[in-house]
């Protein structure tokens, strides 16, 4: 089949039938409900993009079993040049959405290569499980699928492992073996864009402890499987405002769900961990996935941080404060924030890392800092622009206003600096609205300052596993030149 069209998606989604709950009530046609419509249709602009003429050659490359254009993202990289060709391919769809939908479908196409090229890793567990990762990759690849994912356990009593739940079965586990698969029973969260997804995959985050083994499993099984039922939190827009009013979230909303499996299915060649609970901790740093994740992220935030800077400037110039120190202050950091994760992410491919199969992938150490780094960054652009718009944001013509009765008013005292519409003005300060001041904005800085996990674990394990020797060479150094005896020099 190779790369799919809008269009192909689209059929898929609306003939493959699937449990999703909303406030309360069971939505039949994805692709109809207006809290979802607009998703939809942005997911399926992504997969029409890649067959742009503009964006073919960084977005599809020839699969390496069928012959077909598939998508870029799934792309064993071995050079530097096709690192680069997968961050072209990575830009192109986060420009297209400005960042904001973080679980696009190029994030988990990354994630199932990386499983793939480690497939020694699952096959630690068992040789079957090494070819079923294999196999799973090529067949999404092949049929382009879109894929989510489901990480984390409800989060119920987080002082107990997942065996020692008052229920044997609220965090996901093994309830039945069968000749020809398994019954998995009980929760995960947060499936990002579920509803409007192919297939959901499954794995674990390092942090089972021995008697977990019957949560220790990684699988994928298609999101219209008896027995699963995807429970979305409420939107925080329901697809009926305007593109004036509320420009983004209109657009580019990413339902986030909990999925309940009830007994599911799962065949044996979609199992990929099996009961291991030293393989499902080490799976996560053993297969690399890391790296070839974190690029496509890192991308996908620069775009996202380019956004809100730029609109922080236009905002600025609109009513004439970029002239103002403080001002200029605030947007020189944020375009040294910018510069700072374009400098990492470079970096990172230019210093690429050689895997023994003479695979590459980037470079380690800059991509986990740039994902640190956004999960602070990110927040404080976002609070930069809230400085700079002020009361201004708090104040904000709706679109209905410039039809009605106080029109003439709202043309008159909204307009910006040098003859700006009034209009136009309002667009600009909804932008920056929508990015700060909304529960759309809000629930983008939560994400990406938690977008790896705790973000104090995350910093601290920056200092846990670092290289400190070229730190270490240069302090003894300086210990030496202060006069420091050799016997305490080398405990420094």
């Amino acid at each position: 089949m190779g790369a799919r069209t809008g269009a192909e998606y689209l059929e898929r989604l609306r003939t493959q039938p699937r449990e999703v709950w909303l406030e309360g009530r069971r939505v039949d046609d994805v692709t109809e409900e207006p809290a979802f419509r607009e998703s939809v249709m942005r997911i399926a602009e992504l997969y029409d993009l890649q067959h742009a003429p503009a964006h073919a050659e960084a977005c599809l490359y020839e699969s390496p079993t069928s012959g077909e254009l598939v998508a870029t993202a799934f792309m064993v990289p071995r050079s530097h040049a096709d690192l680069v060709k997968r961050r072209e391919a990575f830009a192109a769809f986060a420009q297209h959405t400005f960042g904001l939908m973080g679980r696009s479908q190029d994030f988990l196409n990354t994630t199932v290569m990386a499983f793939a090229e480690a497939s020694d890793v699952f096959a630690r567990g068992g040789e079957r499980y090494g070819r079923n990762i294999v196999d799973y990759c090529e067949y999404v690849r092949e049929n382009d699928l879109f894929l989510t994912h489901a990480l984390i356990s409800p989060q119920i009593d987080r002082s107990k492992s997942s065996a020692e739940q008052h229920e044997k079965f609220l965090h996901l586990g093994v309830a039945e073996e069968t000749a020809d698969g398994v019954i998995v029973q009980g929760a995960r969260m947060l499936a990002t864009l579920a509803p409007m997804a192919d297939e959901i995959l499954i794995y674990n985050l390092p942090g089972l402890r021995p008697g977990d083994e019957d949560h220790a499993i990684a699988f994928a099984v298609p999101l219209g499987s008896p027995g699963l039922r995807i429970i979305c939190r409420q939107q925080y827009e329901s697809g009926e405002s305007s593109s004036f009013d509320h420009p983004l979230a209109r657009a580019f909303e990413e339902s986030d769900a909990i999925v309940v499996f009830d007994r599911v299915h799962v065949p044996w060649e979609r199992m990929f961990v099996y009961r291991d609970v030293p393989l499902a901790n080490a799976m996560y740093g053993e297969t690399n996935l890391r790296q070839h994740t974190a690029h496509q992220t890192n991308v996908r935030g620069l775009i996202k941080c380019q956004l809100v800077a730029g609109v922080a400037m236009a905002l600025a110039q609109a009513v004439k404060i970029d002239s103002f120190l403080h001002v200029q202050q605030r947007l020189g950091e944020m375009i040294g924030q910018v510069e700072m994760i374009k400098s990492g992410i470079i970096r990172s491919e230019y210093e690429f890392e050689t895997a023994p199969t003479g695979t590459v992938r980037c470079r380690f150490e800059p991509l986990q800092t740039l994902r640190t780094y956004l999960a602070a960054v990110y927040p404080q652009m976002v609070e930069s622009l809230q400085v700079i718009g002020a009361g201004g944001l708090m104040i904000v013509p709706s679109e209905a206003d410039f039809v009605g009765p106080v029109a003439e008013d709202v043309r008159r005292y909204f307009q910006g600096a040098d003859g700006l519409a009034a209009d136009d003005r309002a667009r600009i300060f909804r932008l920056a609205s929508d990015l700060t001041m909304s529960a759309f904005g809000s629930r983008l800085v939560q994400y990406e300052r938690y977008y790896a996990g705790d973000p104090v674990r995350l910093v601290a394990g920056n200092y846990l596993s670092a290289d400190k020797s070229e730190f270490e060479a240069l302090t003894l150094r300086a210990c030496e030149l202060a006069g420091m005896p050799g016997e305490l020099r080398a405990g420094v």
